[in-house]
């Protein structure tokens, strides 16, 4: 039997691929198609990609062609790919003529004709009309979303909005093509979607105004701060068939999805302690946000979004008891130590604007564990631990720029797609870290240290 291989991201599915997968048939007995995985494309700088992964192994099984779909998830897996399926022919388009001729060494290698006229660029090209987003609060962390916008394709930033008009036009002033809106129904009706980057306590109305308004909104973190807000605030986004998601860099992060894909394959056996930290030292500067009480300042405010994550991802929303204990100074919460308790496991984090700790993460279980340097937030790398260290595995990743664009294209993903959740942050995630910031703030189980 004659075993062909291919590989392909298989975006939007055409004739094109059709045709290619035919031809790679006809050359062989049995066909083996690799797709590539979402963090893959990402890991690459791919960030137009329309369709997930399981929609694009989906639509390639449909064609009836493939006899088996494996998942391409790293650089150099195809050789290791030919020698595990023994594969007598590798076949690809002849767009990469030349490019992978150094698989000859392992097997023959064949550059199939590709069919002028059609690409999955030239089909997001002239289905995709640029989605337009209007930025809401255009402070400090506002400043790095069009640089980050800039690199993912089906988005276009026409619009900005602040309470303080001359620190709106400052903004507008360094960012081509972005208009001053003079108030907030202005920027409703040049936009379909919003990216909602003002304070903490003033998330919860810019969201239920534009959702109201029918716009999609990406929030920054922590998205609010109360439980029974972000409840409604999903039921009004799926009244209204819009989306609405929260911006957490890490948990759109190619290398953070693929350790916690990793983790719940079992690969450390089952999860029986995690502890995540994460501090900045900054002066102490009451005219910062971040120092000031009354606009929800400190440590679990500022911070506190990120090391929840890994916990939630991993044990979920379900914990029996969570006990809070925090370095309070003028009003604001320093340092913040809460402490899990689920069924079978317990977890910690901790996260300091006052305190510097390690600012790693640590994920234990009962085969191994993993451990992720700091700053872990920004997973780029990440280590498998065992007792034997010769099992030991080290995995290395691509953290592009300031991280915004993975979590920009997955909110323009969920829009073009109709997909109202993401897997990556689901909406009960969501809602666990405001009850929890609820938690805190209601001094439930809160000890003063």
């Amino acid at each position: 039997m004659i075993k062909v291989i291919t590989y392909g991201t298989y975006d939007l599915l055409h004739q094109g691929h059709i045709n290619l997968l035919r031809r790679a048939k006809e050359l062989g007995d049995y066909l083996i198609v690799g797709v590539t995985s979402d963090s893959f494309d990402r890991g690459r700088g791919k960030f137009s990609v329309r369709n997930n992964v399981l929609e694009r192994v989906e639509a390639v099984k449909a064609t009836g062609y493939a006899d088996e779909v494996i998942i391409e998830d790293y650089v150099g897996q195809k050789i290791d790919d030919i020698q595990k399926y023994n594969i007598d022919i590798f076949a690809i388009g002849s767009d990469w003529e030349g490019t992978f001729d150094y698989l000859n060494e392992y097997t023959k290698v064949v550059y199939l004709p590709r069919t002028e006229g059609v690409s999955s660029t030239m089909l997001r090209a002239e289905t995709t009309t640029d989605i337009k987003v209007g930025i809401i609060g255009c402070g400090r962390v506002a400043h790095r979303f069009p640089t980050e916008a800039a690199v993912v394709n089906g988005l276009k930033i026409v619009a900005a909005y602040d309470i303080n008009e001359g620190i709106c036009k400052s903004f507008t002033e360094v960012n081509d093509g972005i208009i001053v809106c003079k108030n907030i129904q202005e920027l409703y009706d040049s936009v379909q979607s919003v990216y909602v980057a003002t304070p903490h306590l003033s998330h919860y109305k810019y969201i239920k105004d534009a959702l109201n308004a029918g716009k999609h909104v990406l929030c920054e973190t922590p998205m609010v701060l109360n439980g029974e807000q972000a409840k409604e605030l999903f039921k009004l986004a799926e009244q209204k068939r819009v989306i609405l998601m929260e911006a957490n860099k890490t948990a759109y992060c190619p290398a953070f999805n693929h350790l916690m894909v990793m983790i719940k394959s079992g690969v450390i056996g089952d999860v029986v302690d995690i502890n995540a930290s994460l501090s900045k030292l900054w002066d102490d500067n009451k005219s910062l946000r971040e120092f000031d009480p009354k606009q929800a300042g400190g440590s679990l405010y500022e911070l506190g979004s990120y090391p929840l994550l890994p916990i939630i991802k991993l044990l979920g929303c379900k914990y029996e008891n969570l006990s809070l204990y925090s370095r309070i100074k003028d009003g604001v919460d320093m340092y913040t130590k809460g402490i899990f308790h689920f069924e079978h496991a317990v977890c910690s984090f901790q996260v300091g604007l006052g305190v510097k700790t390690e600012g790693n993460l640590v994920i234990s279980g009962t085969k191994g564990y993993v451990y992720v340097p700091a700053p872990w937030w920004k997973t780029d790398y990440f280590e498998l631990r065992y007792e034997d260290q010769n099992k030991n595995q080290k995995f290395f990743y691509k953290w592009d720029g300031a991280g915004l664009r993975y979590e920009i294209q997955e909110f323009i993903s969920c829009i073009l797609n109709r997909r109202f959740s993401s897997a990556r942050l689901r909406r009960r995630e969501s809602i666990c870290m405001a009850e929890i910031m609820q938690a805190f703030a209601e001094h439930r189980n809160f000890n003063k240290i």
